[in-house]
């Protein structure tokens, strides 16, 4: 009895908002509602991140800083022009088929190179031990690894994609077990440590 309406509940009040969730090998189709939600919130941070970059850069008072802030920069930007340019062809031109697929496979692929970029201020400027030392160059052959495998298994293993970015967002961050205790440089206080997290469209297998 209860189970019944709670389906139907669900379907009169929540079925507009959201879908019901798809089989792993399948993609999730957005509502409408979720299609504005996701280009509004994308879109809205695209400024505040050029902003913010460029603040880091002016800040910057040395070379290091500088390619720091500039990879940190374009990570972070790059994540939410190309999720708003894919959104908005999913949403608006979806008819664009071969479009929307390459798009969707970028919107995913950049989330690896953003949080390889999310390390880099930390990785460049703070001195690290012997073995800890290799993860300033092993994190980009994880993000280039997980571009691959989004490349030839798109939307195939989906927990095996959410485990790709945990292991990823989790893994870099040991290095802090073999990192020298020194204060961090002021305008880079506030990315140290990154420790990224999964993107949550991944977590709604959107």
């Amino acid at each position: 009895m209860f189970a019944p309406r709670l389906l139907d509940f669900q379907k009169t009040k929540y079925a507009r908002f959201m879908n019901h969730r798809v089989p792993a090998h399948r993609r999730y189709q957005p509502t409408e509602y979720e299609h504005a939600a996701n280009c509004a919130t994308h879109a809205l941070w695209i400024i505040p991140s050029i902003l913010g970059s460029s603040n880091l850069y002016f800040l910057s008072d040395d070379d290091w800083e500088t390619i720091s802030a500039w990879i940190y920069g374009l990570g972070l930007c790059g994540l939410f022009v190309v999720s708003t340019v894919f959104h908005t062809i999913s949403w608006k031109k979806r008819h664009l088929r071969a479009v929307e697929h390459c798009l969707h496979m970028s919107d995913r692929m950049v989330i690896y190179f953003f949080i390889a970029a999310s390390y880099a201020p930390w990785l460049n400027l703070r001195e690290l031990g012997p073995w800890a030392s290799h993860m300033r160059w092993l994190v980009w052959i994880m993000a280039s690894v997980g571009t691959i495998y989004v490349f030839f298994f798109h939307e195939r293993y989906k927990l095996v994609e959410l485990l790709c970015y945990v292991v990823m967002g989790f893994f870099p961050a040991l290095v802090i077990l073999s990192m020298v205790a020194t204060e961090a440089e002021p305008s880079l206080r506030l990315l140290t440590p990154p420790l990224m997290l999964p993107h949550p469209k991944l977590l709604l297998g959107t």
